[in-house]
């Protein structure tokens, strides 16, 4: 058996017990946070995620990695913020408008990247869509309402009446009511309004338009997303097609949607993340839009809607289901 000088031992064993320490201190750290789990949200960390480790970033290899859903409470929200400002990561992301706003007024110095934000000017996390906003930047999931109402109109031709249930709580949502009424009402057609404050109030909304509306347009209220099978449920019962923002609700029985694919939204803010994660300022990087739209169609779920889908409307879908 060899005999090492004891100083070049203890030297040894120092250096083996320090460096997974070492190591973990110098991995970058990454926090995401979302207002409530459902399918489109879901599909936007999982593009993160996906990113990140693209990049050469894992969760729990080259770097640290925490996610945490506030359950759609916005007291939660902001709970979760302060707790991953108190543990300042490298970048926290944010997923939907209320985990952003509570993570942009808890920091000014450590980097959010909002993602699935509709409108990041009204609400108030960036200033511009121009590169200048401090720590912040992101991805929004805007969407032209014109091509939104082109779809409601081939979806149920002839359509006059158009209900929406949403959260009026949610900044986003307010903001899609009021600019579709005002898209609507262009083309002789009318915006009915039905309020739900809270998830349990989404299928009684849903309920009071039935007789009155002859369509119902869905935006990515997280409210109602988060309960989507209840809306299908009652536009099931009443013969009233559904037609959502959002591809993954046309999973869920919605009939139609012209939409952004939120795990390629989330695989696009991955792409910030990196960019901050290997130095680059957040102030640096414009706030982005969803670069790809597709046309989702469920023939099934209009059947049961009461609607038929024309055959020049299927030839543009990308995607049909059954």
């Amino acid at each position: 058996m060899m005999n090492f000088p004891r100083r070049t031992v203890l030297a040894a064993l120092l250096a083996a017990s320090l460096s997974p320490f070492a190591t973990a201190a110098d991995m970058k750290s990454v926090a995401v946070t979302a207002i409530v789990d459902h399918p489109a949200l879901d599909a936007a960390r999982k593009g993160v995620e996906d990113e990140l480790k693209a990049a050469g970033f894992e969760a729990g290899k080259q770097i640290k990695y925490q996610y945490q859903s506030a359950q759609g409470n916005p007291a939660t929200a902001a709970q979760i913020a302060r707790k991953f400002i108190g543990d300042g990561p490298d970048v926290i992301v944010a997923i939907a408008t209320p985990s952003a706003q509570a993570a942009v007024a808890g920091t000014r110095s450590i980097p959010v990247v909002f993602t699935a934000v509709t409108d990041p000017v009204a609400a108030k996390l960036v200033k511009s869509w121009k590169a200048g906003n401090g720590n912040v930047t992101g991805v929004s999931d805007m969407l032209k309402l014109s091509s939104q109402v082109d779809l409601i109109a081939k979806v149920k031709p002839g359509a006059k009446r158009v209900g929406m249930v949403y959260s009026p709580g949610e900044v986003n949502s307010v903001i899609v009511a009021k600019e579709l009424k005002a898209e609507l009402a262009k083309r002789g057609m009318t915006l009915v309004e039905a309020p739900a404050a809270r998830t349990v109030d989404v299928a009684p909304a849903a309920k009071s338009l039935i007789g009155k509306v002859d369509v119902i347009y869905t935006s990515t209220d997280n409210n109602v997303v988060s309960t989507y099978e209840s809306l299908v449920g009652v536009a099931q019962q009443a013969k009233i097609p559904l037609v959502a923002a959002d591809t993954d609700s046309v999973k869920r029985g919605a009939t139609a949607a012209l939409g952004q694919n939120y795990y390629d939204i989330g695989r696009q803010t991955g792409k910030l993340v990196v960019r901050i994660l290997k130095g680059e300022k957040a102030a640096a990087i414009a706030p982005q839009v969803g670069e790809k739209l597709s046309l989702t169609l469920n023939q099934g779920a209009a059947q049961k809607q009461g609607v038929t889908l024309s055959p020049a409307l299927l030839k543009e879908a990308k995607e049909i289901i059954k």
